[in-house]
């Protein structure tokens, strides 16, 4: 493991399976981080076991990508070990995850972060702030997550987004479909742009209208409750709707062509034991906004 710094990780597993020559940390453009925090579920558990199932899964992914004729691999993608919260406060796992992508991101490497539950979002967002002063979150979730605190918690999955808004000029929400009379009277006073699951697909130009609402530079964070449970039913806190695989794909491919998305994170895969279909839609997933960023996008990273 040729990291150039140091942090209590575990025994991992490559995304997309061995390759011939692996790439080492300096080679490699992406990196992807699996941090399986969950101290916050609040109705199924199981976030902790998701990054590890989406790497598992990913090792039985063709590379191949039919709709742009490439295998990304070929940018180089390392794997960091998971990361390890044996003791500590959230607080103490959160700063963890910040220092460490901030040392991924000083490094000019593109983070995928894997999670674990939403919170793990606001360290990553502070850390990418840091480098990019005018960045814009792009959530795509069933849930608003604006609350300030949850059961006596500020570091709830439910505060995902208004933590985040400490960092980002502005957010824009995409499926929303679930929010408490609290965050709806909050949401018209906070800098955040939210496209309800119920309306949104009224106007026929809706992903124009998304992209339009970002800044250039945006950090994308999906929530695996985002897409319509009939696909991805391996969630903590289920809702009925949701985006389609096809309008989720659509949606990523418009916004790394047209802006510059400098990282992302999966969160919330609760995995079902003996049903794996949720963990390989999730690691094709990463695949897929990976070919759009690398193959697409109209900037440099």
């Amino acid at each position: 493991m040729d990291l150039p710094f140091r942090y209590p990780f575990g025994i991992g597993h490559e995304f997309g399976g061995a390759r011939p020559v692996a790439p080492t940390f300096g080679d490699a453009r992406v990196v992807v981080l699996p941090v399986p925090l969950e101290r916050s579920t609040s109705y199924v558990p199981g976030t902790r076991n998701g990054p590890r199932e989406i790497l598992l899964a990913s090792s039985h992914m063709e590379l191949w990508d039919e709709e742009l004729g490439i295998d990304v691999h070929g940018v180089g993608i390392f794997t960091v070990p998971e990361m390890e919260f044996p003791s500590g406060t959230t607080e103490e796992a959160l700063e963890q995850i910040r220092l460490v992508t901030h040392e991924i991101v000083e490094r000019e490497k593109f983070p995928v972060i894997l999670g674990g539950e939403h919170s793990i979002t606001v360290p990553a967002v502070a850390a990418m702030a840091a480098h990019h002063p005018d960045l814009t979150l792009l959530q795509i979730d069933a849930h608003a997550d604006l609350r300030e605190s949850y059961a006596g918690d500020p570091h709830s999955h439910a505060c995902a987004v208004r933590g985040s808004l400490r960092h980002v000029t502005r957010a824009t929400q995409v499926g929303i479909r679930s929010l408490s009379p609290e965050e709806a009277e909050a949401a018209p006073t906070l800098p955040t742009t939210i496209f309800y699951d119920v309306t949104m697909r009224q106007n026929p130009d809706w992903i124009d209208r998304v992209i339009e609402s970002l800044s250039d530079t945006v950090y994308v964070t999906i929530d695996c409750d985002a897409l319509d449970p009939a696909i991805m039913p391996a969630v903590g806190t289920p809702e009925p709707g949701g985006l389609s695989w096809y309008e989720l794909l659509a949606l990523m491919r418009a916004v790394t062509a047209k802006r510059l998305v400098v990282g992302f994170d999966l969160v919330e895969l609760c995995p079902i034991p003996g049903i794996v279909a949720p963990n390989f839609l999730c690691a094709k997933l990463v695949y897929k906004i990976l070919a759009y960023q690398f193959a697409e996008r109209r900037h440099h990273v």
